[in-house]
């Protein structure tokens, strides 16, 4: 589990044959759970500089893979002593998402974001969005597009301000709302389980 908070900003030295390798500060264990621009990854090698991860097909699949060069944002996984900030992040995107519009606002950056329209349902207004690993707050969501604002800190502090109209990003969406929507769609397709059922595992044990 993850936070959406950026510890450091790394560099790709490589990525070949699933392979991603980075040079990083953070001093990474084979094993550990690492999001990289917002994609949960496992370290499977240490060097010198920094370590390597392994990408599923199914990860690359989902993701924009042209996202794995030059700078990336990366959140060691949370540990249990950990102060809890940001919200909960699964590190596992849901969909790519494109900026379609910046523009000045008085106190910050706005971005509007276009998704597949399926996956709107679960950015909630004043909900948790996680954008390249980064946990920020939803603005206002429309039919196919939403908006954030980015405060100066965070923009100065992340790769958001090299963003431009078109660039790609990972999009994770609020966990509580894809887990209610999940149970809802799901609730009138499974027969109750009876006495009778729950008799016939009790006995199986």
């Amino acid at each position: 589990m993850f936070t959406g908070l950026i510890r450091e900003i790394a560099t790709v030295q490589s990525y070949q044959n699933n392979i991603l390798s980075l040079k990083a500060k953070h001093q990474a264990k084979l094993g550990d759970s690492i999001a990289i621009n917002g994609v949960c990854l496992t370290v499977i090698k240490i060097n010198a500089e920094g370590f390597s991860v392994e990408l599923a097909d199914e990860t690359r699949s989902i993701i924009d893979e042209t996202k794995l060069q030059g700078k990336v944002h990366i959140e060691p996984a949370m540990m249990m002593r950990d102060r809890f900030e940001g919200h909960i992040v699964q590190g596992h995107v849901d969909c790519i998402g494109e900026v379609q519009e910046i523009t000045q606002g008085e106190n910050g950056t706005n971005f509007v974001i276009v998704v597949n329209q399926k996956y709107i349902i679960h950015i909630i207004p004043k909900g948790s969005i996680t954008i390249d690993g980064i946990s920020l707050t939803v603005n206002e969501v429309y039919e196919d597009t939403f908006k954030i604002t980015i405060i100066p800190h965070t923009l100065e502090n992340t790769l958001i301000k090299n963003y431009k109209i078109g660039t790609k990003i990972n999009i994770e969406t609020d966990v509580f709302a894809r887990y209610i929507d999940h149970i809802l769609t799901h609730k009138n397709k499974q027969k109750a389980s009876s006495w009778s059922d729950i008799d016939n595992i009790q006995m199986s044990y």
